[in-house]
């Protein structure tokens, strides 16, 4: 087929020497079939922010580092150029991803270079050597259920060990390969200890995965993996060997509202009276 643009430079750098196929087109990328002298993988294409439909990215950017501090600026002005890192972060968010869960024991494809915008990274096939499924596009028995929605359950676990979130985990982005699930489309992974919304991203994500396993094995109904994965990490006690109950019991004790206010005006007091000391010692010096 004909090269796309966006892949002609991987071609002119002799990283791609040929595209086989357009594998899909979806809300932040497109992905071709390419060849890469005898290995067959994928290309994945990231769309500019204008075209795509990856709702509420703001969201996801958010405790995202950046180590220059000029960039930094420039993207919090939203100027061209902050605009400009601000697609590279996004571009190279996934690749950094998948190094991390890799180490970290997920299952996800294998990425070999993001150049300009492109990542290439392993095709991920069935045993016959063909495109690997989504789990969306087959059917389970309810033992084969109750079995990969634990493998998810604990790659979700290590993701989140891993400080990760994936903030946008479905049955439309789990590949079935001859060994079981792999996790694909980790763009807007987020950090779990600096975004503010990882915990309902976390518990999306889960349920997500619960739900679709649930149609298949009705004894995942009504489990609250997420409530109980998110305690646990908050409480320093999650580790890729816990073991799950899908329980969950939340507190029914009422904020103790009164008791949070004189915190807060003893803080207020302490850094009163630490001014106050600071400004007494100046006026003391300024008297020699």
């Amino acid at each position: 087929m004909k090269i796309p643009l966006r892949i002609q430079p991987l071609v002119d750098d002799g990283l791609v020497d040929e595209v086989i196929s357009r594998l899909k087109s979806g809300k932040e990328a497109d992905v071709y079939i390419v060849r890469c002298g005898d290995a067959i993988r994928c290309a994945k294409v990231y769309k500019e922010a204008t075209q795509r439909s990856f709702r509420q990215a703001v969201q996801y950017q958010e405790g995202r580092k950046v180590r220059n501090s000029r960039n930094a600026r420039a993207m919090s002005k939203g100027s061209r150029f902050g605009r400009k890192q601000q697609e590279k972060i996004w571009q190279t968010a996934e690749v950094d991803a998948l190094h991390r869960l890799s180490s970290a024991g997920v299952r996800v494809p294998v990425p070999y270079d993001c150049l300009d915008g492109v990542l290439l990274m392993e095709l991920v096939t069935n045993g016959a050597g063909q495109v690997a499924p989504r789990l969306s596009d087959i059917s389970l028995s309810a033992e084969q259920a109750l079995q990969d929605h634990r493998i998810v359950i604990g790659y979700i676990v290590r993701m989140l060990c891993a400080g990760l979130v994936h903030g946008d985990l479905s049955e439309f982005n789990i590949l079935m390969d001859k060994d079981g699930p792999v996790i694909i489309d980790l763009p807007q992974a987020v950090d779990a200890s600096a975004n503010n919304h990882a915990a309902s991203m976390l518990e999306r994500d889960v349920n997500n995965i619960v739900q679709y396993y649930a149609q298949y094995a009705p004894a995942l109904s009504g489990k609250k993996y997420a409530k109980e994965i998110w305690a646990l990490y908050e409480a320093g006690k999650l580790n890729v060997d816990t073991e799950l109950t899908g329980c969950h019991e939340e507190s029914t004790q009422a904020a103790d509202v009164g008791a949070v206010l004189e915190e807060i005006q003893s803080a207020w007091d302490e850094e009163s009276e630490r001014r106050r000391f600071l400004s007494d010692r100046d006026n003391d010096r300024g008297e020699y």
